[in-house]
């Protein structure tokens, strides 16, 4: 099963994320299908880059919401 969901980048107390299309038995940061977006949750206000058509053609083709992706892109 696909997932959409977050993977995390940046250093030490200071983490930043990509919201990767990946399968759901790979692991967090582990290998994925493509990078859609990015969140820096350190700016003010946090900082959400996405790629909406990219995103709306793998939910078409069934992958599924992660927890996390569901809350980041719901606000």
């Amino acid at each position: 099963m696909l997932k959409v969901r977050l993977s995390r980048t940046g250093r030490k107390n200071y983490p930043s994320y990509r919201i990767v299309i990946t399968d759901s038995r790979n692991k967090r940061d582990g290998k994925c299908i493509e990078i859609i977006g990015h969140y820096n949750p350190q700016d003010q206000p946090p900082k959400l880059d996405v790629k909406q058509n990219r995103l709306d053609y793998w939910l078409d083709k069934g992958a599924q919401l992660s927890e996390g992706a569901r809350k980041i892109l719901k606000a």
